[in-house]
């Protein structure tokens, strides 16, 4: 992490020494500087919208991840369902976000429905598999020790199933809840009045650099900040768990 710091530092001065020793334009490449005095003028705007986009990728993390652990369970107990819902998730998951952005905006209108509809459609495929897969990937002689106590479905589910599912569950939160921030972002700028996407839109449109790189690096700080909570929830939920001993 600290390599990675000091890597990013370096390449922010190097840029700030080539804008200013070649007068690049601020519309072509503004100074890091010039980034860092926008972000503190118009912090309290920023927070606005970052709160909002954050706001929309969570509900859309949140709906997106309870669809997947559903349907992911009723996999798991029907092989019928299995071959009748994966096929759907697979054409989810092919479906460019971008060309279904502006229907859903259509649909949904201009609020916050359309951005948690979008955040949740990208974050529901990879929870699905991995929920599949780790609810699928008990040990057959667990299974077949509660089985023998005469466990019901519910309890091999919720005593065996669901707990073996958690670090493949957790490993996709890490990549799915960027993706909803993506997702929130993507919304904003097809349809939108508040958000990091609307700003990144209209800074693009009046080629309002300095206002454009603030807000992507916002999202680059949220999604850092995202993972790294994701993680910590991860090392208290499973510090059984081989993959945290080991972290």
């Amino acid at each position: 992490m600290a390599v990675a710091g000091l890597a990013l530092l370096a390449i922010a001065v190097a840029l700030e020494v080539w804008t200013t020793a070649f007068r690049v334009p601020s519309y072509l490449m503004p100074a890091p500087s010039s980034v860092i005095v926008r972000l503190v003028r118009d912090a309290p705007v920023f927070a606005s919208e970052t709160l909002v986009t954050v706001s929309e990728a969570a509900g859309g993390f949140a709906l997106g991840a309870a669809l997947a652990f559903a349907a992911a369970s009723a996999m798991t107990v029907s092989r019928a369902l299995e071959r009748t819902l994966f096929p759907l998730a697979i054409l989810v998951k092919l479906t460019p976000i971008v060309a279904v952005a502006p229907l859903f905006t259509l649909w949904f209108g201009f609020g916050a429905a359309p951005k948690v509809a979008i955040a949740a459609l990208i974050t529901f495929f990879p929870m699905l598999v991995n929920a599949f897969v780790g609810l699928r990937s008990v040990d057959p002689q667990e299974l077949a020790f509660l089985e023998t106590l005469g466990a019901s479905r519910r309890e091999i589910f919720w005593r065996l199933r669901a707990p073996t599912a958690l670090p493949y569950l957790f490993s996709a939160a890490r990549i799915s809840a960027n993706l909803a921030l993506i997702g929130a972002v993507v919304g904003e700028w097809t349809g939108a009045d508040r958000g990091l996407g609307r700003v990144i839109f209209v800074a693009n449109s009046n080629l309002d650099l300095p206002a454009l790189f603030s807000a992507v690096l916002l999202l680059a700080a949220v999604g850092i900040a995202v993972n790294a909570a994701v993680g910590s929830v991860e090392r208290r939920v499973l510090h059984w768990h081989p993959i945290t001993l080991t972290a």
